[in-house]
């Protein structure tokens, strides 16, 4: 997970400014404590923050083609990069990183806005093409990872979450009630639809195109096809299973390209099991992780541990009951910026942080960085077909508790963040703890910024 912010400016205004991009940043560190990077020209300012996985050494953003044109910063993972950079590499294109992210400029060189479609893979992206002054902004399939944009005193902001939006400066935070109503009657709201006023997301298998009189057109290039493959409709059963098996195994086998430690939650479920099951790390054993909770309501530590036990797996276990999960919600909203109607996101904000590192997760192996895992899971109760005491989780909750302090919105809220900012009327800016990478001049005339650890 990393995170992506820019601004592109309208027309007659001065160039961004990079202590505006560095405020909007700022607000990412939890998402990307391993590098902070910059570029800036004329039009546009983008900014990114680092969670390395692929290409350690030589994988910072933004980066660019070899003539400065098209610049990305980027958010997810490419899980196809390796195939497709063959492709390109076999098309002339030269490529400088061991990385995924610079196949999506190469990509976009060969194929245009065809070039979403080739990939395979979760992503938040931003593309600005400086011959043409078009911004892009696209996002995966069925939305994964966040993407969200605003129109604001004659510029176009975008993040991957909306409270860097706030940190430009050029936007106040106000609800939505529309938004609102969205999510207290289906627990989310439909993009391009938020929770604040006047930001959208990018829809799910969407791209919109800016144009540098910040008309923003919007390119839908997928959409799921619900008709009947008559090769498929004739399989027998076995048949049916043996391909859902082939396809499921090979594509937890590209989740797993990563140059950092992998590991897999483990829930007791049928969708955790499945996909723990199907992931190969040779001779070494498999990292789990789970939560168990202190109400047996909730508890499946039977469940997990049989399962670990059967896949023989180095087994990690945190427990969890309301004291907990009420000291992890206030954390829970601020990440997630929209109400939550049940607990379980508390849990797993637990299970990520207890390895002491944003994005690690706990036990013996805090360097592990990436977890497999099911995305979306019904509550531990409506899996087996019981009703889920919804209500008792929350209610459990409401009893008088401390107060805790929490942080105005253009403050960082995040205890493990390691870079901080200072309060907001001084101009909130990245602390110097991080070291310098020397600036350059970028291409075409562009700044282009790095800061590392």
């Amino acid at each position: 997970m990393c995170g992506i912010t820019g601004v592109l400016n309208g027309p007659g205004l001065a160039p961004v400014e990079l202590d505006e991009l560095r405020s909007m940043v700022a607000m990412l560190q939890h998402r990307g404590p391993d590098g902070y990077g910059f570029y800036r020209d004329e039009h546009v300012g983008l900014g990114h923050a680092r969670l390395s996985i692929i290409d350690l050494s030589t994988g910072d953003q933004p980066l660019t083609n070899e003539d400065g044109t098209v610049w990305l910063t980027f958010n997810g993972e490419i899980f196809n990069y390796l195939e497709l950079r063959r492709e390109l590499a076999d098309r002339g294109h030269r490529f400088v990183t061991q990385g995924d992210s610079e196949v999506i400029v190469h990509a976009y060189e060969e194929w245009g806005e065809g070039a979403w479609g080739r990939l395979n893979g979760q992503f938040a992206v931003a593309l600005w093409d400086r011959r043409r002054r078009r911004l892009w902004l696209a996002r995966d399939r069925v939305g994964i990872l966040p993407l969200h944009y605003a129109v604001a005193d004659g510029r176009l902001l975008f993040a991957s979450e909306a409270k860097a939006l706030f940190a430009s400066g050029h936007l106040s935070p106000a609800l939505d009630a529309g938004g609102l109503g969205e999510i207290f009657t289906r627990w989310s709201a439909a993009a391009p639809r938020t929770v604040f006023a006047g930001v959208r997301s990018v829809r799910p298998g969407t791209a919109v195109c800016v144009d540098e009189q910040l008309s923003c057109v919007e390119h839908v290039w997928w959409q799921p096809d619900f008709s009947v493959d008559p090769d498929l409709a004739d399989l027998s059963l076995d048949s049916a299973a043996d391909l859902l098996g082939e396809r499921l195994g090979e594509a937890v086998r590209l989740r797993l390209r990563a140059d950092v430690p992998v590991g897999a939650y483990l829930s007791g479920g049928l969708d955790s099991s499945v996909i723990a099951s199907l992931v190969d790390r040779g001779d070494a054993p498999l990292e789990t992780f789970a939560v168990r909770f202190a109400d047996p309501t909730f508890d499946e530590t039977a469940e997990q541990r049989r399962m670990a036990a059967l896949l023989g797996t180095e087994h990690h276990e945190i427990v969890c009951g309301p004291d907990e999960i009420a000291d992890a919600l206030l954390d829970v909203v601020w990440h997630c910026e929209a109400p939550q109607l049940r607990t379980g996101p508390a849990a797993v904000r637990l299970l990520r942080v207890q390895g002491g590192r944003a994005a690690a997760l706990l036990g013996t192996r805090p360097e592990v960085v990436v977890a497999t895992g099911a995305r979306g899971q019904a509550p531990p109760g409506d899996r087996r077909g019981r009703r889920h005491p919804r209500h008792r989780d929350v209610g459990a909750l409401l009893r008088p508790r401390p107060r805790r302090h929490r942080p105005p919105l253009l403050l960082a809220p995040d205890p493990l963040a390691e870079h901080r900012l200072v309060p907001a009327a001084a101009g909130a800016r990245l602390a110097p703890v991080a070291r310098r990478r020397r600036c350059r001049r970028g291409h075409a005339g562009g700044e282009h910024a790095a800061r590392l650890r």
